[in-house]
């Protein structure tokens, strides 16, 4: 296994493109897509039906295995001119060109200046998964990741190193099997995002770095063993490893927050930790992760454990998150696991009161994010009270009660609610899922009463379809809405669809990244920096210098402290 240096200093390219006059999508060469709205009907169905093929046919489109014929370099970024290095880490990014470009727009840089102090930009940007939302595709990339990020940073100051970007893939990454991720982060030796370069050639990697310093990212998702070619990939790099080093790793997922519902999701990075990383001696002191939305630290004796997923998707409250956590959990059933730890938590982003008040906001954001969604919800209601209503106008009561349409529409409203509240097997996922659909059906019956007040009922046909349509469908769409609301916001109190509270509501605000600066004698400084509120106007620069960005805010972002610099040592 090779260790390959870092590329020297390069100079401007002359392939990049005029800079932009206008946001027009021909002259960016992309376009700037909108938040995802993630209760839309098609997008839910389509999601779910890809969640289902990969759960059914995953093992078949795993590309991790294939990755073995692949480059199995390890790479060198260990040698600076002072011993320093500065790297960013940014998760979760590829939504909404607004947000996902605000983080981007910080990233790109040259410094920023947060409380006195200048941080220059990273060396190395480090992606740690969901770089394209909702499915992966060529598309999606261009238009919600290398678009945006291309124009943050079109290239690299002449006469300066190009900042290397690597990046771990995601659950959304991996909708396809790897394929779109690695054309664009690992398909050529040359290949580049803007000023960033690209080296990996794998979904993981290793890297050295100053300092006695060492990056490991693993690709593990949907609590899948970590395959064969991946764990000799990284006992050959272990190999470099020894006592005096110390460990950053990079993980798809913070397995160590979701293992109190799951005990077995931290299992595979603990299998990792102990058999390829123990055994060199060296010490794991930061793990760091996206996924959830939010940021989020919890701090050991032996190591920090931070989720940062605030790159540009809905922003995830934090108010459900324990106080401490036990990691590995006690109630795991691996036989060979680490001795369980303490982690108390320091910080979060959002804090708990501000997450509960975005969560308030349900009542107003789904429908007006949604509205494909209220749109079928109104449709159910309606064809429900009509199915009621033909029910209560014929014979006898077993007629009524079991009058097909009636019967069909019950055990549709009861299948979603239920399907809807995930239950995975927990009583209260179960409880919640029949409530809620004993409370929709309850609207329906209340709608029913109502229109039986009306002589709609008695008009000649289509009359009572055409009210139905133009005048219940629209007023029931808004109470049902209102109805899932006021579930999704009690039921988040218990931790079901807490996830649904928010990607409904598609929160843009809040994001969040790190920006980490090892020092040359060795201490790892994390920065975690928060942007309260992003831009949403931009206008363009065209006289600006080559790696100036294309795109710039009209209003200046402002970027904190999420809370003091953490040092690691």
């Amino acid at each position: 296994m090779a260790i390959v240096p870092r590329q020297r200093p390069v100079e401007s390219e002359t392939s990049v493109p005029n800079r932009p006059r206008s946001l027009d999508p021909q002259e960016l060469g992309f376009t700037r897509e909108g938040p995802i709205g993630w209760l839309a009907p098609l997008l839910l169905l389509s999601t779910g039906l890809r969640t289902l093929l990969h759960i059914l046919f995953g093992a078949y489109l795993d590309k991790r295995e294939l990755q073995n014929s692949l480059d199995s370099d390890v790479f060198d970024h260990s040698a600076t001119a002072t011993g320093e290095l500065w790297l960013d880490y940014v998760a979760d990014l590829g939504d909404g060109f607004d947000a996902t470009y605000s983080v981007a727009y910080l990233l790109a840089q040259e410094e920023l200046e947060v409380d006195g102090e200048r941080l220059p930009r990273g060396r190395l940007l480090l992606m740690g998964g969901d770089q394209v939302y909702p499915l992966a595709s060529g598309d999606g990339y261009e238009n919600r990741t290398k678009g945006p990020y291309r124009a943050a940073l079109p290239e690299a100051p002449a006469g300066e190193p190009r900042p290397t970007l690597f990046a771990l893939p995601g659950n959304h990454d991996w909708y396809d099997g790897l394929t779109a991720f690695l054309r664009l982060f690992a398909r050529r030796k040359d290949g580049h995002i803007g000023g960033w370069r690209t080296e990996q050639r794998r979904s993981y990697f290793a890297v050295k770095l100053p300092a006695n310093w060492w990056l490991f990212a693993v690709d593990e998702q949907f609590g899948a063993y970590i395959d064969d070619p991946q764990l000799l990939y990284f006992e050959r790099a272990a190999e470099h490893v020894g006592p005096e080093d110390r460990i950053i790793l990079m993980t798809p997922s913070p397995t160590w927050v979701k293992a109190r519902q799951n005990p077995d999701a931290y299992d595979a990075i603990d299998y990792f930790i102990r058999t390829i990383l123990a055994p060199t001696q060296a010490h794991v002191r930061v793990l760091v992760s996206g996924d959830l939305h939010h940021y989020a630290r919890y701090s050991g004796a032996d190591r920090e454990l931070i989720t940062c997923g605030g790159g540009g998707a809905y922003t995830l409250g934090t108010q459900n998150l324990p106080d401490h956590l036990m990691v590995p959990p006690k109630e795991t059933l691996a036989r060979s696991s680490s001795r369980s730890r303490r982690y108390e938590r320091e910080a979060t982003f959002p804090d708990t009161k501000k997450s509960w008040r975005m969560g308030w906001g349900v009542f107003h954001r789904v429908p007006r994010r949604n509205p494909g969604f209220a749109t079928m919800l109104g449709i159910i209601q309606t064809l429900t009270m009509l199915a009621m209503a033909g029910a209560a106008s014929q014979g006898g009561n077993i007629q009524r009660l079991f009058s097909i349409p009636l019967v069909l529409m019950l055990v549709l409203i009861m299948l979603g609610t239920i399907l809807f509240a995930k239950p995975d097997g927990k009583a209260r996922h179960w409880i919640f899922g029949v409530a809620h659909g004993l409370a929709q059906i309850g609207l329906a019956v209340a709608g029913t009463w109502v229109w039986l007040q009306f002589p709609f009922r008695d008009w000649m046909w289509p009359g009572p379809l055409a009210v139905a349509a133009l005048a219940y469908g629209p007023l029931i769409a808004i109470v049902s809405t209102q109805l899932l609301a006021l579930y999704l916001l009690i039921g988040a109190r218990f931790d079901v669809n807490l996830n649904e509270l928010y990607a409904g509501q598609g929160v843009e605000h809040a994001k969040s990244f790190l920006r980490m600066h090892i020092r040359a004698d060795g201490t790892l400084t994390i920065h975690a920096l928060g942007i309260d509120r992003i831009c949403k106007s931009w206008t363009t620069a065209p006289e600006g210098e080559p790696h100036s960005s294309w795109v710039r805010p009209k209003t200046p972002l402002t970027v904190h402290r999420i809370e003091p610099p953490v040092d690691v040592v």
